[in-house]
């Protein structure tokens, strides 16, 4: 192994221990003293664990629920996903059994919603660097594998089913703000996936459309893609401007617009994702 994929190594497995510590203190100082059982299989431990008062520590429960989880990836999903999950599977209960079991908020509401927020940004670390940390994120695999069930159906089923079986230990408060934490869990993953690389592309239809171009090139360093149109009111051919952008650089691109043209037609739209050249590579614009 080369310097610099050891070098890669050390640092996927630093963002795994980190995530997969995150996770235990979404669990041991959030979730478990107010009784939230999110769904997953940290969940039906903390159901465990408080229907035989104590008696089944939440550690062992995460041990032997990700020791089947470990081997059943190994049989049906085979060795890259069982490499990718047996790190995090076997970090999770160390770490639940290592941070301390403290009330860090006592307000129930807010103890749910910044746990939720915390568990969400370590599940999308622990995906990111293509680990999991077993549980209740595996049967879905499976289950795509053999009969072609989407994942997302697959996940809401097994930790719908976690957070069901709740009902039956916690009260009804308890049912809905696990509900609500898997949600929060959900927007924060999805932002955090897609939100944090939106981009804006905008259209712009002008007749000052050459001078608009030639500023926005020196002064933002964007390249702009002209679209021959035709307008369906008069008939009158006119090209179309698009452009990609960050967001800081909105403001500027009116800016040169509206310096040019203050009746030209802009129509923008939110992008989630970019690749290419001046984005996700390289130097140089788009």
């Amino acid at each position: 192994m080369t310097k610099s994929k050891m070098s890669q190594l050390v640092i996927r497995l630093w963002w795994i221990v980190f995530s997969i510590t995150l996770i235990a203190v979404a669990v041991n100082m959030f979730m478990a003293p107010h009784e939230i059982a999110a769904g997953g299989l940290t969940g039906l431990a903390i159901i465990l664990e408080s229907a035989t008062e104590g008696a089944i520590d939440r550690s062992i429960s995460v041990w032997i629920g990700n020791g089947i989880v470990v081997i059943a990836t190994l049989i049906f999903l085979g060795r890259e996903v069982f490499v990718n999950t047996v790190i995090g599977a076997l970090l999770l209960p160390v770490a639940i059994n290592f941070v301390p079991n403290h009330t860090l908020v006592q307000d129930r509401m807010l103890a749910m919603v910044v746990g939720s927020v915390i568990f969400g940004v370590a599940v999308s670390i622990l995906y990111k660097n293509r680990a999991s940390s077993g549980g209740t994120a595996i049967p879905p695999l499976i289950l795509q594998k053999y009969t072609g069930l989407k994942p997302s159906i697959g996940l809401f089923v097994t930790d719908g089913a976690v957070v069901i079986f709740s009902l039956y230990v916690f009260d009804v408060d308890s049912f809905f703000f696990a509900i609500l934490s898997i949600f929060i869990t959900m927007v924060v993953m999805g932002y955090i996936e897609n939100g944090m690389s939106k981009k804006k592309r905008v259209h712009i239809i002008s007749k000052q459309s050459d001078a608009i171009v030639a500023d926005v090139m020196k002064e933002l360093g964007k390249s702009v893609t002209t679209i021959p149109t035709v307008g369906s009111y008069q008939n009158e051919q006119m090209p179309m401007l698009m452009v990609t952008m960050d967001s800081g650089d909105y403001r500027k691109l009116k800016e040169i617009v509206d310096k040019h043209d203050k009746q030209a037609f802009m129509v923008t739209d939110v992008v989630s994702d970019v690749h290419g050249r001046g984005f996700t590579y390289g130097s140089g614009s788009v």
